[in-house]
């Protein structure tokens, strides 16, 4: 029997996703499922951050999350109070020590995450001095389950599409599983809950939907976690950053295939691809409507 995850959305929630009429290629009159997207303004100790686009079904992980993978939250942050409130669509945190970003927001650089992602100037100073565990393995067995698991997942990508996925496994099973507009926030959820619940990273495997971009690396990397998965492709970037730290690569995972361009040495090939299927006819739409909307 396997393991409810910890976290994932509820496609069935009416915060989230919105039936509107339309015309569909026919002509013929349609309603469809669309996802939600609200502004969210992030404060620390008292100071503007940014205003992010968002499904806001969880501002609290996001706003951690986003602080830390921008390196304005430390690891060893003590925080006194997050405070959300949804009238007004701001969250605030509140951290002991001092903090003023002023000079650190005038730096900041456009990446290449959809939506809003940004990337400060001097994130890549912690980057350059990270270690990851060299004792995670990825087992191919792992890997297919694991890919099957989370194709098979009941998404608001299903229900209503626009939307990236992102999941926190261990192993052949997904922990947690979080959704956003942007990819970058999806990342930065799984960030801040990681943060929240002291979760360990070092036997930690990390799924995203999207391309593995510099941005992806950096932010995996942050987290500490070894192993970065995606049905998608890669960056040059990228791949750059990975091989540079170690960190272990995978992308264009779709049934039996997959390619590893960065920290190969932590793949386990035990897998006997003879039993090890192909997607599903299902599946493959999927992978259409999500490049589309990845575009």
């Amino acid at each position: 029997m396997e393991t409810p995850l910890l976290v994932q959305p509820d496609p069935a929630d009416p915060r989230l996703t919105r039936r509107v009429s339309g015309l569909d290629h026919t002509g013929a009159r349609i309603k469809t499922s669309v996802t939600v997207e609200r502004p969210l303004t992030l404060y620390l100790n008292g100071q503007e951050i940014v205003t992010m686009m968002t499904i806001l079904d969880r501002p609290e992980d996001l706003a951690l999350g986003y602080l830390l993978n921008q390196g304005m939250l430390r690891r060893d942050d003590a925080v006194t109070g997050i405070d959300y409130d949804d009238d007004l669509q701001v969250v605030v945190v509140r951290t002991e020590r001092a903090t003023n970003y002023e000079v650190k927001l005038k730096k900041k650089t456009l990446t290449s995450g959809c939506a809003q992602g940004t990337a400060f100037g001097d994130l890549m100073e912690d980057f350059s001095e990270a270690r990851l565990p060299l004792s995670a393995e990825m087992r191919t067995s792992d890997l297919y389950r694991l890919l099957h698991r989370i194709n098979t997942l009941p998404t608001l990508y299903l229900e209503a599409g626009a939307i990236h996925g992102c999941a926190l496994c261990r192993a052949d099973e997904p922990l947690v599983y979080m959704e956003d507009v942007g990819r970058h926030n999806a990342v930065d959820k799984i960030a801040g809950w990681m943060f929240r619940t002291g979760c360990e990273p070092a036997d930690k495997i990390f799924y995203t939907t999207g391309r593995l971009t510099s941005e992806m690396v950096i932010k995996t990397v942050r987290m500490g976690i070894p192993i970065l998965i995606s049905r998608s492709g890669f960056t040059a970037w990228g791949v750059e950053l990975a091989q540079q730290v170690g960190l272990t690569l995978i992308g264009r995972c779709k049934g039996k295939r997959f390619v590893a361009l960065a920290g190969e040495q932590r793949i386990v090939f035990d897998a006997d691809l003879a039993y090890v299927p192909e997607e599903s006819a299902k599946h493959w739409r999927k992978n259409s409507r999500e490049a589309e909307d990845a575009a």
